[in-house]
């Protein structure tokens, strides 16, 4: 079974031959790569980052309760409260399975300012419908 890329308008595509924002399998299977956001706060840049990896999952047909699993790697572990603060906005039910690791650096080095989030996430297309 084929896997599809997608890569909506409004967001960024990442320079070619390096990786893809999202992958989906035939069966609803998807993968977002680490993402990054801006802004001048922790609670900013995550908000940011949830937003970007709703437009990928939302143009693959999904929504964001569809995500099972997250990674989550921040450059404070005493912003946690923040990432949790932002989460809230964009689940509702059951929260996906997550993992928050504190890092020295996220991102690309060329990015300034350097971002302090950064997320990667799989689910199933369709996958928190389908529980009801």
């Amino acid at each position: 079974m084929p896997y599809k890329t997608f890569s909506p308008s409004d967001a960024p595509s990442p320079p070619p031959q390096t990786w893809s924002n999202i992958k989906v399998h035939a069966n609803g299977h998807f993968y977002v790569s680490g993402i990054t956001g801006s802004g001048d706060s922790m609670y900013e840049q995550v908000k940011s980052t949830f937003s970007k990896i709703k437009l990928f999952i939302e143009a693959a047909g999904g929504v964001m309760d569809d995500i099972m699993s997250m990674q989550i790697f921040i450059t404070n572990l005493d912003e946690n409260t923040e990432v949790w603060r932002a989460r809230r906005e964009f689940f509702s039910g059951e929260f996906p399975c997550s993992t928050l690791v504190e890092v020295t650096r996220v991102g690309s080095p060329k990015v300034f300012p350097p971002p302090r989030v950064e997320i990667n996430c799989s689910g199933y297309i369709g996958g928190s419908r389908a529980a009801t």
